[in-house]
């Protein structure tokens, strides 16, 4: 039985999952199994992940597709990653498995980096790590992108709520830290994240639109419904927009 599970919801990411895949390939520590949720996908996204060697099962949007690939998970400790991620480090596994060991904690997530070069997009990544530094142990973040967590943790939490259409995932680690588990990030290494969505948005649109779903979430509770319209996953074959 893996220590480690990792889950990876997936809609159409032929492009960018074997970029995590060959990441995950690379990694010094090997006792995980991978777990591709795949909401339909249309293109080759189910294949790529079979050939790899994941186990792909049936989907849905971001929330509950993690939830879905959580109830298959065997190992103790969950990690969610989604497709347009790469793990920077052959180490980054193994060091991030031993700090959360190391300080105890049952939640955790990473800081952030852009694999981009424009400055702009190192700036609005440096700035949710202040964010997130600031507020980490008061009202914890973490993106859905890179969120590990041990099973009894998620399993005693329900997992990620689905009635949540935005920042499921932020809701996720502050029901944890609510329910007494322990939430940190962690500083062995940062999670590379692809900019697509800051591209297809546009990078100030969806700052703004960040800020307004965080004040609404302070001020009147949790998105249950939608307020901006919101496509999961890589580009539909017949489509050119690659977005997420």
């Amino acid at each position: 039985m893996p220590r480690v599970s990792i889950v990876i919801p997936t809609k159409n990411e032929e492009k960018m999952l074997p970029k995590l895949l060959d990441s995950i390939k690379s990694q010094t520590y090997k006792d995980y199994e991978v777990i591709v949720a795949d909401a339909h996908s249309t293109d080759a996204t189910a294949k790529v992940a079979e050939d790899f060697g994941a186990k792909v099962i049936e989907g849905g949007m971001p929330g509950p597709g993690r939830n879905k690939g959580a109830v298959e998970a065997q190992g103790e400790i969950i990690a969610f990653f989604d497709a347009d991620v790469q793990l920077p480090s052959s180490r980054f596994l193994q060091d991030c498995v031993a700090e959360m060991d190391k300080k105890g904690l049952d939640v955790a997530s990473c800081m952030v980096k852009p694999l981009s070069r424009k400055p702009v997009d190192k700036a609005l990544h440096q700035i949710y790590n202040a964010y997130a530094v600031a507020t980490e142990k008061i009202r914890p973040h973490a993106p859905g992108f890179c969120i590990l967590v041990r099973r009894h943790a998620h399993h005693g939490i329900k997992g990620f709520d689905e009635e949540i259409v935005l920042a499921e995932d932020h809701d996720y680690v502050q029901r944890a830290k609510k329910e007494g588990h322990k939430f940190g990030l962690l500083k062995s290494h940062p999670i590379s994240v692809s900019v697509r969505r800051l591209e297809k948005d546009g990078r100030m649109a969806l700052a703004i639109k960040y800020i307004f779903a965080e004040l609404h979430i302070i001020t009147k509770g949790q998105i249950k419904k939608e307020l901006f319209e919101y496509e999961m996953g890589g580009e539909e074959k017949g489509k050119t927009d690659d977005g997420k």
